[in-house]
């Protein structure tokens, strides 16, 4: 008798758990010379099939463009596996010689990747790459709108690393998608740790789910467009950055804060630019269309154009418009473009100076990007070091925010996975890269040799201190008193 698709969704996480506990096993003997040409491997087969598996998702899901679908994947592919080549993951990988310790890379095990359907196969390539490199094995549970193209994903750099001599199941997705299937993936005795990238709830439920987790908060990136900022380049950066792939990556920006003197300077070049200001009216229609009245994202309208957001909130949207700005007079209740939008959609506020700006941008992230990212466009040193003391752990300047955060544009290590910090409810603060996935033995040797005679020696002072009478205390004080007056 055929077991109902929930019962069999369960069934098939569980045998991918132990098919990838079996493979890590074998696969963590590997020396690092093998390692790294599996990794490579796999690097290449994603890099061949970049296009195909951007044409995937774009056709699954329906959300973003196609070709930045493929600059996505060529990253992770290329820039990613770049970084990650040169870390040390395998055997001895620090030595101290002074301190006389010997750091040793250990695997983790299997490692469970949460995918979100906003950067699918993009996501894949990276977490695979990264724990493959660490000498893990991982299993995907993707988003169901998202499952074959993952799956196809995931294939791809299995039978690469296979050709390339690793073991079978080394890298695998569950193709019969149920919230089932992830939680029993989630609580698999098997799994090691949870590298969770999607909504909040998705989120919250890797980190109770009594394993070590990676997971990926919110954004809702405020970007403030300081008085002594290069303006055209700042609405250059901007409008790059949040329309590329229709505004998916988290990363990207979510509200403009203009800085009151170069306010009309600012709205001007949007407008030259391709950004397209809406009315009073017309905020309210894109806001019932894109976002609920709490400020949850309506997923039809994810990753989508502004001419598609305008048909669908009955708004006229001129053809060569790239993002729709949205002026708002406050934040939260009320006004629900102050939240994140993983779309082409900008909120738009006016402040009368950087302290202004420090102000709204915190209760911007209170709302639900505590840890990840801001960004602002400035040419005045002091006032960039201000922000500093802002509650995210990337503070991206002078560059497109989307780009900067995952460090195709900046130096930070490039990442699809973002860690927002205990303050997002993250356990790293920084981007995700192979050198998190493996655990470090330690071998000490002794640089001090212990004489416990010494601490026998203390041991009878401090006996023969407790054995001091009072009345000798006493008389102590009052030679100290007379000496005092004396000089």
């Amino acid at each position: 008798m055929a077991l109902d698709y929930d019962l069999s969704s369960i069934q098939e996480a569980r045998d991918l758990a132990r098919k990838a506990k079996q493979a890590y096993e074998e696969f963590s003997d590997c020396c690092e010379k093998s390692n790294d040409r599996i990794v490579a491997a796999m690097a290449q087969a994603a890099e061949e099939n970049a296009l195909n598996l951007a044409r995937m998702a774009v056709e699954e899901t329906t959300y973003g463009v196609l070709a930045h679908k493929v600059l996505k994947n060529l990253f992770a592919a290329k820039d990613v596996y770049n970084h990650i080549k040169h870390e040390k993951t395998v055997g001895v990988i620090r030595e101290d010689k002074e301190k006389r310790l010997v750091e040793v890379a250990v695997p983790v095990g299997v490692v469970m990747g949460i995918t979100p359907t906003t950067n699918p196969t993009s996501t894949v390539i990276h977490n695979a790459l990264c724990a493959v490199k660490a000498g893990n094995s991982i299993v995907f549970s993707p988003h169901p709108n998202a499952a074959k193209c993952s799956a196809a994903a995931a294939k791809i750099l299995n039978d690469a690393a296979v050709k390339a001599g690793a073991p079978d199941g080394l890298v695998s997705c569950i193709t019969k998608t149920s919230r089932q299937a992830t939680d029993e993936l989630m609580h698999h005795p098997d799994v090691s740790v949870i590298i969770a990238t999607g909504g909040s709830a998705m989120v919250k439920a890797a980190y109770s789910a009594g394993k070590p987790a990676f997971g990926v908060g919110p954004g809702n990136v405020p970007v403030f467009i300081e008085r002594t900022a290069d303006v055209k380049q700042a609405v250059k950066d901007i409008i790059t950055s949040k329309s590329f792939d229709n505004g998916m990556i988290c990363a990207s920006e979510q509200a403009i804060i203009a800085d009151e003197p170069i306010k009309d300077e600012i709205v001007a070049e949007f407008k030259r630019q391709g950004g397209h200001f809406l009315n009073d009216d017309e905020v309210r229609k894109v806001s019932a269309a894109v976002l609920t009245a709490q400020g949850g994202m309506i997923a039809s309208l994810v990753g989508r154009t502004p001419q598609y957001i305008g048909e669908k909130a009955g708004v006229p949207v001129p053809p060569d418009a790239k993002v729709l700005i949205a002026p708002l007079a406050g934040f939260g209740k009320g006004y629900p473009l102050s939240h994140e939008k993983l779309t082409t959609v900008l909120a738009f506020y006016t402040v009368k100076n950087w302290h202004e700006a420090c102000e709204l941008s915190i209760e911007l992230l209170r709302m639900g990007g505590i840890g990840h990212s801001f960004s602002m466009h400035s040419q005045d040193d002091r006032i960039i070091r201000e922000f500093i003391r802002k509650p995210v752990f990337r503070i991206l300047v002078n560059t497109p925010s989307a780009f900067g955060a995952i460090g195709y544009s900046t130096g930070l290590t490039p990442s699809l996975t973002l860690g927002c910090g205990t303050w997002g409810g993250s356990s790293i603060s920084e981007n995700l890269s192979a050198h998190h996935l493996v655990n470090v033995k330690r071998l000490a040797y002794g640089i001090r040799k212990v004489d416990l005679g010494d601490s026998e020696r203390i041991n009878r002072s401090a006996s023969a201190s407790a054995a001091v009478r009072p009345d000798e205390i006493a008389e102590v004080v009052k030679q100290v008193l007379r000496q005092l007056k004396v000089s």
